[in-house]
């Protein structure tokens, strides 16, 4: 299950052209994402937010390795965007949206779009609110995190003045509910939610003197408050993966020690190392060599990505890390191609948005990284 790479990783790499992708990309600045998500028809989509657009690049074929794009959903005032995908390929594209400024009053809410199949236009963005209704505390709404359960409902967590969480659900039919008050005070930044088999839902969330836990075990319930998890997480750093039926890993930076821990619902917090630098950690669950694995990705301290793999839920017999060579900005993101294979998407450090994919052979090699 060793993680390695090819030796001419960190060549020099041809700087885009005006009009090239690599160039909007650039220019631009990435606000928020990248994203890498496997669409219906086994061609992966990757995502970037600009200023005033959603940028999207569709796989020529199934398994790459040429792309098409950018496609521009345009985002006009949308300062943050979330994208989330659930079992039928649908993806889900959130945006917090502040307008005003100035000698008008500020009025942030969140906007949502969807994209039904890979290649096809996304749909206009229509608002979905904010919890906060008094215009003192509007502005107050945070970066919202979401996620859609097996029975294919959104559900958007939204970070709320005063350290609260305020959830809105969608339900497969398209019907918005009320916002509810998860009724929980002190949350620091955006929660992570994932929903995982048999309707299981979880949402966790970074406060000052722990990390907060909430928990669905069927389809339809309201996410109750569970036991705070043995570690706090630094803001902005955790994520979460389905690692057995039913069961999640969450891994996150713990400000404390500096280091990446693993830690599930009711066990205690692994230490992995990794040299995290402050970024969001990606994890995925593979098969290497016919074992279940976990595959993880993050920007480290010294700014390149690094890819660690071990067995899932065995965090505790170690992590094999491997720096891949590649500067990056921000944080790197994981998929799986039409054929299994492990991609790994960065924006680098010239801008642009660049791939590498893992390469035939035993454990998890990767080929060449390769402007998208």
């Amino acid at each position: 299950m060793r993680a390695s790479t090819a030796r001419d990783n960190e060549r020099r790499r041809r700087p885009a052209a005006d009009g090239e992708p690599g160039a909007g990309v650039r220019a631009g600045g990435v606000r928020s994402g990248p994203w890498l998500l496997p669409g219906h028809d086994g061609r992966l989509l990757a995502y970037a937010h600009v200023d005033g657009a959603l940028l999207r690049w569709t796989e020529s074929g199934p398994g790459g390795p040429g792309w098409l794009g950018p496609d521009v959903l345009p985002a006009e005032d949308v300062a943050h965007c979330t994208l989330v995908q659930g079992a039928n390929r649908y993806v889900h594209v959130l945006g917090r949206r502040v307008r005003g400024g100035g000698n008008r009053p500020l009025a942030v809410d969140l906007v949502y779009a969807i994209q039904y199949q890979a290649g096809r236009p996304m749909s206009e963005w229509r608002s979905v609110g904010n919890p906060l209704t008094r215009r003192e505390t509007a502005a107050e709404l945070g970066v919202p995190a979401a996620a859609v359960d097996t029975a294919g409902a959104l559900h958007v967590f939204a970070p709320t003045a005063e350290g609260r969480v305020a959830l809105r659900r969608e339900d497969a039919k398209g019907r918005w509910e009320p916002w509810l008050d998860l009724k929980a005070g002190g949350v620091l930044d955006t929660p992570c939610a994932v929903a995982a088999s048999g309707g299981h839902l979880e949402l966790v969330a970074p406060a000052r003197h722990a990390t907060l836990t909430w928990q669905r075990a069927k389809s339809g319930a309201v996410p109750e408050r569970g036991h705070d998890l043995g570690v706090v997480a630094l803001p902005g750093s955790m994520t979460g993966v389905e690692t057995s039926p039913g069961r999640i890993t969450y891994f996150f930076t713990d400000p404390h020690s500096g280091q990446i821990v693993a830690v599930r619902s009711g066990e205690w917090p692994v230490p992995v190392g990794g040299n995290p630098g402050d970024g969001r950690h990606a994890a995925l669950a593979v098969t290497l060599d016919g074992h279940p694995c976990t595959v993880l990705a993050h920007r480290d301290a010294e700014g390149r990505v690094v890819l660690g793999v071990c067995p899932a839920e065995g965090e505790r017999y170690g992590v094999w890390w491997t720096d891949t060579g590649m500067a990056c900005l921000g944080d790197p993101v994981l998929a799986r191609d039409a054929y299994g294979r492990v991609v790994v998407l960065a924006v680098g450090a010239d801008g642009a948005l660049s791939s590498a994919r893992q390469a035939d052979g035993p454990g998890l090699t990767l080929a060449d990284w390769v402007r998208v």
